[in-house]
């Protein structure tokens, strides 16, 4: 069943990604995502990959493993994939469903026209990045 553009929109404003995002702004990113499901044990992002797009998981739960070592469980809400969208560097790390998974996917092309044509997309996503990035280097074990 596809999403309607409105839930794609409520959906993808529960990632803290897109926290800071106004509604004109998730109007346009919903109307670029993609629906997307994997099986269980399917990789989704490949480490040393190029990526070509970011994903926020919907329904399931995936793994993040770098060199075969897990790192951390994902569920709805979670997302990945951003890195490599906006430096166009290769993954860091593996992505694989633990069990069905559903996510909305955006390619990095759409993603950029999303940006350019809102720059405060572009604005809202950096500083929940820099809130991020403040976490872990203010976390105990950093």
């Amino acid at each position: 069943m596809s999403l309607s553009p409105d839930r794609k929109a409520e959906q993808l404003a529960a990632a803290r990604l897109f926290e800071g995002v106004d509604a004109a702004g998730m109007d346009a990113i919903a109307a670029v995502a993609v629906e997307v499901s994997f099986a269980s044990g399917h990789v989704i992002a490949r480490q040393g990959d190029i990526g070509s797009g970011l994903f926020v998981i919907t329904e399931g739960r995936a793994r993040v493993s770098r060199d075969g070592r897990p790192l951390a469980e994902l569920g709805p809400g979670d997302f990945f994939g951003e890195l490599s969208v906006l430096d166009g560097r290769p993954r860091t790390a593996q992505v694989s469903a633990v069990e069905a998974t559903t996510c909305l996917a955006l390619s990095t092309w759409d993603f950029e026209a999303v940006v350019n044509a809102q720059p405060g997309v572009a604005l809202a996503i950096l500083r929940g990045l820099a809130a991020r990035l403040r976490a872990l280097t203010e976390a105990d074990r950093h």
